[in-house]
This record gives structure tokens, sequence and C-alpha cells, in this order.
């Protein structure tokens, strides 16, 4: 019904008078139609990003009193308690079906564990947080690229070329890391951020995963046992790459606060409404704000700049992802 609401206005732009446009456009906004539109159309796509793209800050506060990975541990913990105890006091249940509940528990191990695992352990390794960003939002580009052969989709020219000057943009973004790079020390400096690189492959399969097998269900119960996933990843992994080291300080405590309650419920909630109405090109579409916007994050909190050149490789890849993202 929205959608026909806001599409007359602009009917009337062009055979009525000028009082008729706004009769239309006043008439929209009384129903709610417009506004509602509005929000689903750029609001929470929006809010989703600038709230996503603070979680490579976070780690800038972590990493000098806690492991990545340890962190994550109580991070998964908490937000699937807190979710879980959401959850049951609005009166939401386990579903009955036995698949569903597994593979919510699947997409966990994708959307959340490999992926956030991955970034997590690749900055902790000193990847820069505008490099781990900018890898991130190629999600876009690896989506266009495996759609035709998951979704039947027809490549066009525009996003062939997106995912071309997409990668592209990445190797000007790296070349000042690996210029004159010691054979030797080769892995030490490109390990990380091929890590960073699987984190963006999973968190695109987990996108398709849940898209195909998680349908109907409560959002918070669905978030829940997907924090059950990443938990299964997350703690193998920190008790084998890491001490398991985590100092409780005012840092460590506002950092996993807003772990929990901005990026693991608030954020990965709108990400799960958007995914289940479909809407996840929108939010696709917009991804390529979070580079920059991590980028500028870091510089503001921690001083952390950027060389021309890499700035020059993220500009080419915003670029590709955002016209591969286009329909």
């Amino acid at each position: 019904m929205g959608r026909g609401i806001i599409s007359r206005p602009f009917i009337f732009a062009q055979q009525s008078p000028p009082n008729r446009q706004l009769y239309g456009y006043a008439a929209a906004a009384r129903d709610g139609g417009m506004f509602e539109s509005l929000a689903t159309t750029y609001g929470i796509p929006s809010l989703f990003v600038l709230i996503w793209s603070t979680g490579w800050v976070v780690v800038l506060f972590v990493t000098p009193h806690a492991d990545p990975l340890t962190f994550l541990v109580v991070r998964f913990v908490l937000a699937g308690g807190l979710m879980a105890l959401i959850a049951w006091r609005f009166g939401a249940h386990l579903p009955k079906n036995p698949r569903y509940i597994l593979h919510a528990i699947g997409s966990g191990l994708f959307l959340h564990g490999f992926y956030l695992a991955g970034i997590w352990w690749a900055l902790g390794q000193g990847v820069p947080t505008g490099l781990s960003a900018l890898i991130a939002a190629l999600q876009p580009l690896m989506t266009a690229a495996v759609a035709p052969f998951l979704l039947n989709e027809r490549l066009s020219g525009a996003r062939i070329l997106g995912i071309v000057l997409g990668f592209a943009g990445l190797v000007v973004a790296l070349s000042p890391k690996l210029a004159g790079l010691d054979p030797a020390h080769l892995w030490t400096s490109l390990g990380p951020i091929l890590v960073n690189v699987v984190a963006m492959v999973s968190v695109t399969g987990g996108t398709f995963y849940q898209k195909a097998a998680l349908h109907g269900g409560d959002l918070r119960v669905t978030a829940s046992l997907q924090y059950l996933g990443a938990l299964i990843v997350a703690l193998p992994l920190a008790f084998v790459l890491e001490p398991m080291r985590l100092t409780w300080t005012l840092e460590t405590a506002l950092a996993m606060a807003w772990s929990v309650l901005g990026l693991s419920i608030g954020a990965i909630s709108l990400l799960l409404m958007l995914i289940r109405r479909g809407d996840v090109s929108r939010a696709a579409t917009l991804i390529y704000l979070v580079p920059p916007t991590a980028a500028l994050q870091a510089w503001l909190v921690k001083g952390i700049v950027m060389t021309p050149i890499e700035l020059a490789g993220m500009a080419i890849t915003i670029a590709g992802v955002a016209l591969a993202s286009r329909r």
C-alpha cells in the first residue's frame, strides 16, 4: 500500500497543477506511507551501516586489554544470553522444527563466527582499520559474482565492470603494504589479510544461507541460536590461538557494552530484518560507506591516517562496489 501512495504524487507532478502535487504528498504523509517507506528504504540500511562501521574502531580499544577472540567469546555469550532472555520475556519459543534450529546455528557459524573471528584476529595482527573495512566491503562484489551461479541472475556489463574496479582498487590499497616486502615475511604480512578475505567470503555465504534456509521464525530466537553457532567457532579458536587474556577495565567494559548492545543486538537485528524483508540489496548498496566511515572514526579516536595511495584505492573500490550493486 505504501508504494502505491508514494507513486501518486509523482504522477500528479507530471500531469497536474502544483496544488495537486502538494495534496498528494500531504495525503501520503497523513497516511504514514511515505515516512514508513523512506524509513525502510533508507533509514534502516543507513542506520545499520553507521552502527556496523563502529565495529572496526571498537577493536582498537579492546586489543590493549584483551585478546580479540577471547573478547568475542564473552561477547557472543552475553549477546546470545541477552537475546534469549528478550525472546523469553516476550513469549517467543524455540521452533518445533529441529531443522530450523540447526539451520539457525549453522548460519551463525558464518554470519558471526568465522566472519567476526577472522576480522578481529586480522585486526589484532596489525591489519589497518580502513583496509580491513575495505576488504569486508567487497561483500557486494562477491555477492554479484556468485549470484549468477546460485540465483541464475545474469551479470550486466556494469556489474562486471564494478567487480573488476572493486578488486583493482583493493590491489591499489594494498600496494603500500606489499611494496618492497621481504619474501621471508610474506606470510606475516599477507596471512592476516587473507584471513580478512576469508571472513568476507564467510559472511557472503552466510547471507545466502540464511535467505535460503531460514523462513519464518522469531528473529530474537533466531539471533540467539546464531550466537550459539558463533560461539562454537570462536571458543576453540581462542583456546588454540590465544592465551585467552581479558583484563577488565572501564575501557574494556564500555567496549563490551557497545559490542553487545549496539553491534550484536542492534546492528544484527537490523540486518536480520533486512534479510527477512528481502532488502539485502539496500544494505549492500550502502555497505560501501563502511570503509570511509570506519577510517574516519579511526582517525578521530586514534589518529590513524591512511596514505594517499590507500585512500585512492579505497575510492576506486567504493566506486566498483557502488557500480556492481546497481540494479
